[in-house]
């Protein structure tokens, strides 16, 4: 009968959510983490048991992307339910910024305290109780550390262990401070780095300097044999030359070993040779076979010994984040599957682990990002295409227009048409020819005209610099080129290129600089800025663009690098102004090689102004230090504080000598290996710039319906549209998007590794493959408990999904 025939029903409609409960929330969970371990899974609970077990599966498996995301150990993973709110305090946003704050303050007080910078001194009482009120917001942040972790696995982990002992030896000594009302020696001071180095935003100076210790070894060991070297010279050329007239520098052993130490620099050359030398011509072999082993041949050989090293750790390093980071997939993945489909995890638990996760998600980018994980178009992701969670749901998306448009297709007549040819023309192969052109003239017009400024011997600090045509030529050009390229790429896409913002800025410098010749003498320091308009010139040579480009790419991990210089400034520093902030270096030194550099008088013609170089406070020691580091007349600083308080004190220059020399060696190979690794990826992958690769770009395209979906919260989330549109070509999709994110270290490193990559996973594969074959050998023994068989059951993982068993047993610990 008519009347019975059942009426289609509308997509959309079926789609609509009827309740707050989402569809997830009617299967059964597969299995529970830690939070859930106390509610037991049955077919019968209730609906409300049933969504409260997804939450806190959706938390746990967030907590486990992040952890891989971020190395951290898996082990301090949050035990159970009651340690979720610790947890997630210490991991919220504001805690993090309150733990920096407390670390930098802690550092900063460096320059209030005894012996304090002169505009910064503040009474004892006031930075010793802020120092307690910043340790003690350090001891929260172990405290509750320790609440979700516990004892045993508060302690296991190194560094909060470390950090909690060296808290508690600076908040006695900063009470023993307060009581006291004054300061005393306190050389711990020197360990407050390692809290600014936990910190959440310091991550990157962590990883360094975890690199450069795991360095060390072979670092050492070829330090030792350098020294060993030294010595065995330093004996010789005491036998040699301890009889030569008016040579101090072998007199003694000690002074032959100091003597030498120093020439490893080249600070004391040819000086210590020249007594010697003067005594007999052969004496000279001593130096040059010495200078040649040490300096040239060890000393280059260390430089290989750390690049080999560092490379090796990047590698072992790209390794182990990359099973790190698969293992968090593979534990959260585990954790989003339903009994009644354990091979794949359904969009409504993706989105439920989304919100926690990336809560700053819109839905639009969250299905998008599904939709791409998603490339076997089924609906539902399976492990393997849950592994790229961390790359995809790093993508800015944003609606794609057809490739051939450009911005200002949409404008109006005359305008598109005349935007359309200056984007044909920025385009133009001769365009770009004429701005080099521009550029090279450039640089020899400044060139000729700085020449012709120093024969003529001018102060150029007070030289009125006049306003050319050459100059107001080349800066309009400069400003016309950047009109032109921003009218025709149009804002946005001009100041996302990476070669375009660095033009901009170049240009922008130049019409400063123009202005300062403006203005006569009144700018003259950004009148120097001129120069910087022949930055330009990096992009006219592959060799170049990849110097700079180099630069780009190691700028973030060159900061970290700059802050673990620092940092062992600091710890330096601290030392030095407590063992030598008395010292007085004026005048000091008398009948010795070094007297004339510490002489001082009233008469300015007469000052050696190396009695400047002291320990008064932190910013003075810096420079100090800065000093020691750049090697030239090192050891005449030495010489002056050894002359005051002792030979012993010559042990912390050279100290500080060898410290600084392995991390700026470190340094050294860390740009050579980003530099090698740059130009081998090109080549390997046969590009004309590494740039073509610098982002990673997807598109997706979904209908109306799927639209509709994302954007209206009242639709409940569901795979089924991706199935349809797979098994139907004639399914409207109108809308495109695109999604885009830069590529890092990591993923360059991946795709030039591929094929380690591949043998890595096969090694994995085979090691998991042994450990189930040994642990089902285990099972066929006879066991006196017959229960043991049935909890081996489910130890063996299932073939669903691939988790190291080995390793999830260790993670995990005994369970009850």
């Amino acid at each position: 009968m008519a009347g019975n025939v059942e009426r289609p029903l509308n997509p959309l409609r079926k789609n609509r959510r009827t309740s707050s409960l989402s569809e997830s929330e009617y299967e059964i969970v597969n299995d529970t983490g830690n939070m859930g371990y106390e509610f037991p899974i049955s077919e019968h609970m209730s609906r409300r048991e049933n969504r409260k077990l997804w939450e806190l599966n959706y938390q746990e498996a967030a907590i486990f992307l992040q952890e891989g995301e971020n190395n951290d150990k898996f082990y301090t993973h949050p035990r159970s339910c009651n340690a979720l709110p610790a947890y997630q305090i210490a991991h919220h946003q504001w805690f993090k910024v309150l733990d920096l704050v407390a670390a930098l303050g802690l550092l900063f007080l460096a320059a209030c305290e005894r012996p304090a910078v002169p505009f910064l001194t503040l009474p004892v009482g006031v930075h010793g109780s802020l120092e307690i009120l910043g340790q003690l917001i350090l001891a929260l942040q172990l405290a509750i550390k320790l609440r979700w972790l516990g004892w045993k696995t508060f302690f296991k982990h190194k560094r909060t262990a470390i950090k909690s002992f060296t808290l508690t030896i600076m908040f006695i000594e900063s009470v023993v401070v307060l009581i006291r009302q004054t300061n005393h020696f306190r050389v711990t001071r020197a360990l407050r780095p390692l809290f600014l180095i936990d910190t959440h935003y310091f991550r990157g100076v962590r990883r360094i300097s975890r690199q450069i210790l795991m360095s060390l070894p072979p670092i050492l060991e070829l330090i030792f044999l350098l020294m060993f070297f030294i010595l065995i010279f330093s004996i010789l050329g005491f036998y040699l030359f301890s009889g030569v007239p008016n040579d101090t520098y072998f007199s003694t052993i000690q002074d032959s070993f100091i003597s030498l130490f120093v020439l490893l620099t080249t600070a004391n050359f040819p000086d210590v040779m020249m007594p010697a030398y003067a005594d007999s011509r052969w004496n000279a072999a001593f130096f040059i076979v010495y200078l040649a082993l040490v300096l040239y041949f060890l000393m280059n050989l260390l430089l290989a010994v750390v690049y080999d090293t560092f490379s090796n750790l990047e590698k072992r390093k790209l390794k182990r984040l990359y099973f790190h980071k698969r293992t968090g997939c593979q534990h959260a993945f585990k954790l989003l599957v339903t009994k009644q489909d354990n091979n794949k995890v359904n969009i409504g638990n993706f989105m439920g682990m989304l919100k926690y996760f990336k809560p700053k998600k819109k839905r639009l980018e969250a299905y998008l990002s599904f939709k791409t994980l998603n490339t076997s178009k089924v609906g539902k992701l399976s492990l393997e295409e849950f592994y790229s969670v961390f790359s995809v749901l790093d993508l800015q998306w944003k609606p794609k227009q057809e490739e051939f448009q450009i911005w200002s297709s949409n404008f109006r007549h005359p305008f598109n048409f005349i935007f359309r040819k200056l984007n044909d023309f920025i385009n133009w192969r001769w365009f770009e020819v004429f701005i080099y052109l521009v550029i090279a003239a450039n640089f020899i017009w400044i060139l000729v005209e700085t020449i012709s400024l120093s024969k003529k011997n001018i102060d150029v600090k007070h030289y009125n610099f006049t306003i050319t045509w050459a100059s107001i030529i080349f800066v309009c050009i400069y400003t016309m080129e950047a009109s032109i390229k921003i009218l025709a790429k149009g804002p946005l896409e001009y100041f996302t290129t990476g070669w375009d913002v660095f033009d901009f800025l170049v240009t922008v410098t130049s019409v400063i600089g123009l202005l300062g010749e403006y203005f006569n003498d009144s700018f003259f320091y950004i009148t120097v800025l001129r120069p910087f308009r022949l930055l330009r010139l990096f992009k006219m040579k592959r060799s170049y663009r990849d110097v700079l480009g180099t630069l780009f790419i190691l700028f973030s991990r060159l900061l970290s690098l700059v802050v673990v210089i620092m940092l062992v400034y600091y710890f330096f520093a601290i030392i030095a102004m407590e063992c030598f902030l008395y010292v007085d270096l004026k005048n000091c030194c008398k009948n010795t090689s070094v007297e004339a550099f510490y002489k001082f008088s009233n008469n300015t013609n007469s000052l050696g102004y190396y009695y400047l170089n002291d320990f008064s406070n932190i910013l003075i020691s810096g420079v100090t230090l800065f000093e020691l580091t750049v090697v030239n007349n090192w050891f005449i600083i030495m010489e002056g504080f050894a002359h005051h308080t002792g030979e012993v004190s010559r042990t912390f220059f050279m100290t500080f000598y060898i410290v600084m020399m392995v991390v700026m060696t470190i340094v050294l190979a860390f740009i050579l290996e980003l530099f090698l690794f740059r130009i081998q990826y090109r080549r390997k992958l046969k590009l004309e710039d590494i740039d073509d690769h610098a982002k990673q770009t997807e598109h997706v395209y979904i209908s109306d319906e799927e639209k509709m979906m994302c954007e209206n919260p009242d639709y409940k989330w569901t795979g089924r549209y991706i199935a349809l549109q797979r098994n139907s070509t004639e399914l409207q999709t109108p809308y495109l998007y695109k999604g885009e994110r830069h590529r890092n270290k990591e993923d360059f490193s991946l795709r030039m590794y591929g094929d380690e990559v591949k043998s890595w996973l096969e090694e994995e594969q085979e090691s998991r493959e042994q450990t189930i074959h040994t642990m089902t050998e285990l099972r066929r023994r006879s066991r006196p408990n017959a229960d043991l068989e049935d909890l081996d059951e489910d130890v063996i993982p299932s073939s669903s999904f691939s988790i190291p068993v080995a390793e999830s047993i260790q993670e995990a610990g005994p369970q009850p």
